[in-house]
């Protein structure tokens, strides 16, 4: 058991899920997963696995079943905090399907809560949305959109999330009042929530291992693209062209995936040191992009133009979902840098490497490095400051230098030998334990979120 707690994530294979489950294992949490895996693949455990040298323990298992969920509670008495992602996710359907999306997500929600008051878990992070907000542009002063911006979702996806965030936040205030009651302050402050409501999740993950794999038709933008991109698809439906836009199409805030699985460690950690009760955040850039804007975006990356066909409006869309995110920079001293390019890189190379998604074997060019790196190889072409940071790290093996790494994108203003460092050190610290293969996974992780990957390691 690692220094920071046990976490339980819900929907832990889907694509926030997983990508927050990885960086939670990056900074030293344990994980464990339940997943029912209905719109999600249980490959993406071994991906999170072949990254990070650690398999966290995985439960197919429905949040809707109260019995099966608690068995992993009573299995598993280290859990110390929730974060809570499976739901179904879809605006269209949600709208065709109502009932069953207040089954799913707001029955799985209140399984969830009960099993954390029953085994005393105490805190949670919830999988919110910006759907929660409705058409905020019938509010003055509100694109942006703040957190105190009124609740009034247009579908019932939305009507779900507002539903969920009040019955999290009515559970936590009665086990708030009811510590306080026995006159047990300290107890009190330990039940927290942190609602996060993002914008648009965008992007996979640099070394093209993990990404977005959705079962049947997309519901999101981007994989849409990327399936007419790949030729899985003929063309993409734009719904509609005549919105009080610069271009006529809907405005989103697109949010890197890595970036927004960062906030939800970061909101984690909020609730450890502040205690601040049920507290929203809005996880978004701040800048809104149409769905034309995209399209160019994700042409630029592929390389060719992409074919689409402009229809009537989607039922329970809106014009305007763009994230103020000022109180996360504040709070959480987090903030969504990666440009809406990177994400489209990120998930074209994705798509390049795994047209079957999940239901095929990791890329070569990607895992050959994983499974043939020796210490020699990965940093034959940095500079000499590899030596400082590996001998911080408490790994010795001799080697000689190589050149500068000049040709390593330094696009954050961190040279590589300085973010080996930083990594290094952190590793030193977090994961004292581990293997050096291990550490290398680890580097090999942390390291192509800075720089682009290039395929391999030199040689």
């Amino acid at each position: 058991m690692s220094g920071k707690g046990t976490v339980l994530v819900t929907g832990g294979t889907g694509y926030i899920g997983s990508f927050t489950v990885l960086r939670l294992l990056q900074t030293g949490h344990d994980v464990i997963i339940v997943d029912n895996l209905y719109n999600s693949s249980e490959v993406a455990v071994d991906r999170i696995e072949l990254l990070t040298g650690i398999r966290p323990k995985f439960y197919k298992v429905d949040v809707t079943d109260l019995v099966a969920l608690d068995k992993v509670f009573e299995k598993h008495p280290e859990i110390d905090s929730v974060i809570h992602f499976a739901a179904l996710k879809a605006v269209g359907e949600s709208v065709e399907k109502p009932l069953e999306y207040f089954r799913v997500n707001v029955g799985g929600s209140v399984n969830l809560l009960q099993c954390m008051v029953k085994h005393n878990v105490h805190q949670i992070v919830f999988s919110s949305s910006a759907t929660v907000y409705g058409d905020a542009t019938r509010f003055k002063d509100m694109i942006p959109i703040p957190e105190h911006c009124p609740l009034d979702p247009t579908n019932p996806y939305g009507h779900t999330k507002v539903s969920i965030e009040y019955a999290i936040q009515d559970m936590i205030t009665a086990q708030r009042m009811a510590a306080e009651k026995r006159g047990d302050k300290e107890e009190a402050e330990k039940w927290n929530a942190a609602i996060l409501r993002y914008f648009n999740p965008a992007g996979a993950h640099p070394t093209g291992l993990m990404g977005e794999d959705p079962e049947g038709v997309p519901f999101n933008l981007l994989p849409l693209l990327a399936q007419v991109a790949s030729g899985q698809r003929e063309k993409l439906f734009v719904f509609g062209d005549d919105y009080d836009s610069p271009d006529g199409t809907c405005i989103r805030d697109y949010i890197h995936i890595l970036d927004l699985a960062e906030a939800h460690v970061a909101a984690l950690d909020y609730l450890d040191k502040h205690h601040p009760g049920t507290r929203p955040w809005n996880l978004g850039t701040g800048k809104g992009s149409t769905v034309f804007h995209m399209i160019k975006a994700f042409e630029s990356s592929v390389g060719h133009p992409l074919k689409y066909e402009v229809v009537g409006r989607r039922a329970g869309d809106v014009l305007n979902l763009t994230a103020n995110p000022s109180r996360a920079h504040k709070e959480l001293n987090w903030s969504a840098d990666r440009p809406i390019e990177e994400a489209c890189d990120d998930l074209w190379k994705w798509t390049k490497n795994n047209p079957k998604g999940y239901k095929q074997d990791p890329p070569k060019d990607a895992t050959r490095c994983l499974e043939e790196a020796d210490i020699k190889t990965c940093f034959y072409h940095t500079d000499p400051y590899l030596a400082v940071s590996l001998s911080l790290s408490g790994y010795h093996e001799p080697f000689k230098p190589g050149t500068t790494a000049t040709h390593f994108n330094r696009k954050r203003g961190l040279s590589i030998s300085s973010y080996i460092v930083y990594v290094s050190v952190e590793f030193s610290i977090t994961e004292r334990k581990r293997t050096r293969d291990q550490f290398l996974r680890y580097f090999l992780c942390r390291c192509t979120a800075l720089v682009p990957w290039n395929g391999g390691l030199p040689r």
